[in-house]
């Protein structure tokens, strides 16, 4: 193959961008590749295979059939208080749950009854609810007649997802205490809320160190940038090899011990990782906690967990440190969901943050009772994670703060499916699905990685370099680093062969990586995207052959 037709001096200048923002550079690239096809008559026929996004491209349809068999329910429900064209009323709680049977019974052929009848019975039974409030939570909410309250969550669906969370986040053994939960508009709301309260509560300032376990998703790494928070960013970084030329993707305990200074005031951490996508191990939790015990126990911690449900026994930061973690959770990925804007932040009643809140200084206390001396008589009082609530709000708002029910109802749905056999059989599925896409992409790439049994295998990056090194020796890898920019390849692989991945430098991974979604193309896709690499990896073996020869 041709090299790209792109200068050096074009490539470096687009390598500055974000990897989300060049991939679209490169989706321009692959698509006017297609257009130029010589002779090929149908330009159809050339797919583009974009591997960029973790998008997946399945779909639960359970719990959705589930949510739609309720919302049959819900509106004969509001009918049944005010009868007229196109117009209802609030559904009524007293009966609603003998209704709701009564419902089941009289439609036993409405796609989705059956799954909702079991979530419900099966919820009743676990959190010992009260039948008519359960329901009726279910139903107005699925309408969607009245604002969120509590606004943090509602009282049904956060035992629900607390229920959820300490299945497959906490491996059903959760910590001690209660966890408190806030719905938000997805992981990606969880973060904007948590940076912003911890910096006007103080506990973060402009500045501070904070520490980014690496490689990690781009946000983690340009959000500390910006001139909102000027952090002072420590990398620890995954740095381990297996072998010559096969990274392992795990921390060396020199770099964790960098957590240990207790200038470093949180860490963020992705786990399982992105985009290595490995589940944290034991060894780096134990020395985590350690430091926590020991040199550091302030030392903050928000751990997004999005990829926790695709590894076996996978057990969060936040159950082995509740005190100090903020947890982050999405559903988008696991339910295949990501429109829905479906995510959860965690944090336990205990924890240092609200002990933080209590010992700042008058003065300090003096401002932030001034910010939320509308909400509570005593604000000096409000829980931290309340604070999150009215910030999301700007506070002057906080009436009217609240994911939108539906929503909430969603994710009840998810989670209680997730809590029946049929949930867990597509649990094992999904979990299947991804790891015979990356057999396939190194199968067509002939490229080695570690055996790692917390591998949630829902992104891979690999190490261009170290596979050089792997195969050639370190006289090819030098040359690769020598003559060309590290996303060189990735423009290649845009403009001959149509395949879009993202480049893992931009992930704080090594400069000579590439991350490929094994989530959102056909199996065979990733056959094909494994050969294209492949290919691309030989021009460059010749290149270098012929400068020897």
């Amino acid at each position: 193959m041709p090299k790209t037709t792109f200068t050096r001096e074009q490539i470096q200048s687009f390598a500055q961008l974000s990897p989300f923002e060049l991939k679209d550079k490169f989706i321009q690239i692959a698509q006017a590749a297609q257009a130029d096809k010589p002779g090929q008559k149908d330009k159809s026929q050339t797919q583009m295979l974009n591997a960029g996004r973790g998008n997946p491209n399945w779909v639960a349809t359970g719990p959705r059939e589930a949510f739609h068999a309720l919302g049959y329910f819900a509106l004969s429900e509001s009918r049944r208080v005010w009868t007229a064209d196109n117009l209802g009323g609030m559904p009524e709680l007293p009966g609603s749950g003998a209704r709701f049977d009564t419902f089941v019974r009289q439609h036993p052929d409405l796609p989705g009854i059956e799954l909702l009848q079991d979530c419900v019975e099966y919820a009743v039974e676990r959190f010992g609810f009260d039948k008519d409030a359960f329901v009726h939570e279910l139903t107005d909410s699925s309408i969607g007649d009245n604002y969120p309250v509590p606004d943090r969550i509602l009282t049904h669906t956060e035992q629900i997802v607390r229920g959820y969370v300490d299945d497959e986040m906490f491996d059903k053994r959760p910590p001690a205490g209660n966890l408190s939960l806030f719905a938000t508009e997805g992981g990606t709301a969880a973060m904007c809320y948590i940076f912003d309260s911890l910096m006007k509560n103080g506990i973060l300032k402009k500045g501070d160190r904070v520490a980014l376990m690496v490689p990690v998703f781009t946000p983690y790494i340009e959000i500390p940038e910006l001139d909102t928070y000027e952090f002072d960013v420590v990398t620890v970084n995954a740095s381990l090899f297996t072998e010559t030329g096969v990274r392992e993707w795990r921390y060396p305990a020199e770099e964790v011990e960098k957590l240990a200074d207790p200038s470093v005031k949180l860490v963020c951490v992705v786990n399982p990782s992105n985009p290595p996508s490995l589940a944290m191990s034991e060894r780096v939790t134990n020395q985590i906690k350690d430091i926590v015990a020991g040199p550091n126990p302030n030392l903050l911690i928000v751990t997004d967990d999005v990829y926790g449900t695709f590894v076996e026994g996978f057990r969060s930061l936040a159950a082995d440190l509740p005190r100090n973690t903020l947890l982050v959770y999405s559903y988008s990925k696991h339910y295949g969901c990501t429109g829905h804007r479906l995510g959860v932040i965690g944090l336990n009643d205990d924890n240092v943050i609200d002990e933080m809140l209590a010992n700042l200084p008058r003065a300090e206390k003096d401002r932030l009772d001034k910010r939320y001396g509308t909400l509570s008589l005593e604000p000096e009082k409000i829980r931290f994670i309340d604070r999150l609530v009215a910030d999301s709000r700007q506070v002057a708002l906080n009436h009217t703060a609240g994911l939108s029910l539906p929503q909430q109802v969603m994710m009840s749905l998810f989670s209680l499916f997730d809590m029946l056999e049929e949930g867990q059989a597509y649990k094992r599925r999904i979990r299947a699905i991804v790891r015979q896409r990356l057999e396939l992409l190194l199968e067509g790439a002939r490229m080695k990685i570690a055996d790692d049994p917390a591998r949630a295998g829902y992104y891979i990056e690999l190490d261009l370099i170290a596979e050089a090194e792997r195969v050639h020796g370190k006289e090819f890898a030098d040359f690769l680093e020598k003559n060309y920019e590290p996303v060189d390849p990735l423009f290649r692989l845009a403009e001959q062969t149509s395949v879009v991945l993202l480049n893992g430098g931009g992930f704080d991974g090594p400069e000579w990586s590439v991350r490929v979604s094994l989530a959102n193309l056909d199996d065979l896709d990733y056959l094909k995207i494994g050969h294209h690499l492949r290919a691309i990896f030989n021009d460059y073996a010749e290149e270098w052959k012929a400068t020897k020869a």
